[in-house]
């Protein structure tokens, strides 16, 4: 775990040798359980280390992580980001919501093996929750890696950030196209672009985006549509056909 320690290092976030051991045992239970079930196509540890762990804590150049706010993680997956953030900022409160059942009882069992607190992990569509009470605008910070057009994911997920709180999209490379035909969706669902952040991860050249979008008013309820509308529909996005 070295290298994750001076990567770690160079964006000036300090991991212990309890956190150093806990990114240790996540890696090998995400090897393991990648043999009976598909949670990530990478699984080499120098590149987890680079692309699931430093690209997930990497979340300090877009928000104040020393504070004890509510972030929730939303098509988490095989738990990123939302499982290194909570090793690394063990002050955030972290819920990580998934479609698939299998990968949060995989999730649920590190959460378990690392004793992780005010965590947990919940099994549903995105769609769903978000008209609950309990979840919708609850939570200060929502964050996503899911591979989506950026006018799909707010649709997702502004409907569960209060308002005066942010939806942070994690993006490859450049994203002004996309975030060009977003534009229309983000301020449909209470949404400002607020700060758009071009990094590289340390000592590699894999370019990363941070896209920060500010709740300013509260979302329609009439978001999100139903299920599968926001991925074919997306607002405001022309859909080209193919001929």
């Amino acid at each position: 775990m070295e290298q994750l320690k001076r990567k770690s290092e160079a964006l000036n976030i300090v991991l212990n040798e309890k956190q150093l051991a806990m990114f240790e045992t996540y890696y090998e239970m995400l090897v393991e359980k990648n043999k009976v079930m598909n949670l990530t196509a990478i699984t080499e540890k120098n590149e987890v280390i680079d692309k699931h762990f430093i690209d997930s804590i990497s979340l300090k150049k877009a928000m104040d992580v020393t504070k004890p706010v509510k972030v929730l993680d939303l098509g988490t997956g095989a738990g990123f980001p939302g499982i290194p953030l909570k090793i690394a900022y063990p002050n955030l409160q972290v819920m990580l919501l998934d479609s698939l059942n299998k990968r949060i009882k995989f999730l649920q069992e590190v959460i378990e093996e690392l004793s992780l607190e005010e965590i947990d992990a919940i099994h549903g569509r995105a769609e769903d929750y978000a008209k609950q009470s309990g979840y919708r605008e609850q939570f200060d910070i929502c964050v996503s890696r899911a591979v989506a057009n950026l006018a799909t994911l707010s649709e997702y997920c502004l409907p569960y950030v209060k308002q005066g709180g942010c939806f942070i999209s994690y993006k490859s490379g450049a994203v002004q196209e996309e975030l060009e035909q977003s534009k229309k969706a983000i301020k449909e669902l209470g949404g400002r672009v607020k700060e758009v952040i071009p990094f590289v991860l340390p000592d590699t050249d894999i370019e990363r985006t941070f896209v920060v979008i500010e709740k300013v008013k509260q979302t329609p309820r009439k978001y999100p549509r139903k299920a599968g509308l926001p991925s074919k529909e997306p607002i405001g996005v022309e859909i080209k056909e193919n001929k």
